[in-house]
């Protein structure tokens, strides 16, 4: 199953293997079982640190434990781990062989910490570029903790189980048979939804930090550029971003970032967090901003509360917050979010296969779901509520052809319907005869903009009738000392390169900010 490229890869990192272990297989008749049969016995061929082991007898066949020699438990993958979850396979493989994970140490200390008994069941479809990271968690902690197991699931491997489960969205992870979460969740963002205690702790560290030069709220690109940019003046720079990285990690292709020829958003993402360590910023990730309070006289310092109740402090703030989907905001969406109503089609997309799904929003995200979906699903119904598509015309044009779409102009979406547990159609309205129609399908994925986050800075910051943070020419808001930068703001025309020289201009604004404004004592503020 494996090419020649990959074989020499894989070769390469089991000698990183510390230790023997085994593969012990369940299996089947089924053509699926061969494969994964084919798989291990290709991994194990490659090192004599790998041995295979047919004999397991577990109920989900085709499946197989990476297990230490000598063992049996481990992390089972009810898949052939093969696509997006090929790394997630090597890094279990060299993970139980004793091979260090690139984590930090104190992270694997809150693991081992953990003394509960844990089931995690994760499933994933290898199509997902956001699964990834779930799997490679939840494998992580059963490795470093013996009272966690972990069982990854590919569910269009195991499609009568998810239906079952009515899994229609992935990552998707049950812990001990309820749902613990679903989408896209870094190791931190696990370990710490389950260590009860830790956002007292982590609430407490920022307390104690001293107050920044420069401040920066939000890690995606304007942010990650900010920090550089900061930095590299030499003063102390801080960054608090609820996920570093920001909407990028949700990107499939990146193709118009100039120097870079082709990356997706994780790896894109995953480089700007390592060129801002690079500069020795304080990133401080997993933090979410809640209120900003404009700068006082004693001190002249701006403050940023946290939802943990910590309040951090700095001479200038950038605001570069971002922007998340839209929701299409009528009946059903909430209700049937993740049973149906869905916002990834690379992600989800594999788990209506052969089904009817529907797409609303004719933009380029749209119209590129809708070609996405058709070459898995039975049908796609693409609702577009302005007279005509908006997407390029060149996509326009292969929509047009495919034969399994069908297009609905001046469509107002009324209402998502379901049946209590799962969607089972869309309702919109024909807004040239005001008649109302019925769609009967199974899926509905929402691809309809973008809206910014700053619901936190109402009545403090001024924005636009939109939400977006009013910024003038220099990334300037209307608060003394604070800046704002990407898609956050009015800069039109929301795309990374953008917000990558949006937010190192507003560095530069916020330098020359700096060097004009002199700290103010306590003394001296109550002496002028």
């Amino acid at each position: 199953m494996l090419d020649s490229n990959l074989q020499t890869q894989l070769q390469a990192y089991l000698q990183n293997l510390r230790h023997p272990i085994r593969l012990i297989a369940s299996l089947d008749d089924s053509s699926h079982a061969a494969e994964m049969r084919e798989l291990l016995t290709e991994i194990a061929s490659l090192s004599d640190k790998v041995s295979v082991d047919t004999t397991g007898n577990d109920a989900r066949k085709p499946s197989f434990v990476i297990a230490k020699q000598g063992e049996s438990r481990g992390v089972r993958f009810a898949a052939i781990p093969m696509g997006h979850e090929f790394t997630s396979l090597v890094l279990a493989l060299l993970w139980t062989g004793g091979h260090p994970p690139k984590v930090d140490a104190q992270v694997i200390e809150q693991i081992q910490a953990l003394d509960s008994n844990m089931n995690f069941e994760v499933y994933m479809s290898l199509s997902c570029h956001n699964c990834p990271d779930v799997v490679q968690a939840a494998t992580l902690m059963a490795i470093y903790n013996p009272k966690i197991n972990t069982v990854v699931v590919d569910g269009a491997l195991f499609q009568d189980e998810v239906n079952a489960r009515q899994v229609m969205a992935v990552p998707m992870v049950y812990l001990n048979d309820a749902v613990f979460g679903s989408g896209r969740m870094s190791l931190e963002e696990i370990v710490a939804k389950i260590d009860t205690q830790s956002e007292k702790r982590e609430a407490a560290k920022l307390n104690d930090k001293e107050p920044f030069d420069m401040l920066i709220v939000g890690g995606g690109p304007a942010g990650a550029a900010a920090a550089v940019y900061a930095a590299r003046k030499g003063i102390r720079v801080g960054v608090a971003a609820e996920r570093f990285g920001g909407q990028v990690n949700d990107t499939m292709a990146i193709e118009n970032y100039i120097s870079v020829l082709e990356t997706d958003g994780p790896k894109f993402a995953a480089a700007l967090e390592a060129q801002v360590r690079h500069y020795e910023v304080d990133i401080m990730n997993l933090q979410r901003a809640t209120k900003i309070l404009p700068a006082t006289e004693i001190g002249g310092l701006i403050g940023v509360e946290m939802a943990n109740g910590a309040t951090l402090h700095a001479r200038s703030v950038i605001l570069s917050t971002g922007a998340r989907w839209r929701n299409v905001n009528v009946p059903g969406e909430s209700e049937y979010k993740n049973k149906g109503v869905a916002y990834c089609p690379h992600c989800d997309g594999p788990l209506f296969k052969g089904k009817r799904v529907a797409v609303i929003g004719g933009g380029n995200s749209g119209v590129e779901a809708a070609i996405d979906l058709a070459g898995v699903v039975a049908h796609v119904t693409l609702v577009e509520f302005a007279d005509a598509l908006k997407a390029d015309a060149v996509l326009v044009s292969k929509l047009k052809s495919l034969p399994n779409v069908s297009i609905h102009l001046n469509a107002q979406t009324t209402e998502i319907t379901g049946d209590g547990q799962k969607v089972n159609g869309l309702s919109y309205k024909d807004r040239t005869t005001e008649q109302t129609h019925h769609v009967a399908l199974e899926g509905v994925f929402v691809q309809i903009g973008l809206v910014p986050n700053t619901e936190f800075l109402k009545g403090t910051v001024e924005l636009s009738k939109f939400g977006e943070i009013v910024v003038d020419a220099k990334g300037h808001t209307n608060l003394p000392g604070v800046f704002a930068a990407g898609d956050v703001t009015t800069v039109p025309y929301k795309q990374i390169v953008i917000a990558a020289g949006e937010g190192s201009k507003a560095a530069l604004s916020a330098f020359d900010y700096l060097i004009r404004t002199p700290i103010k004592t306590p003394a001296q503020a109550v002496a002028a």
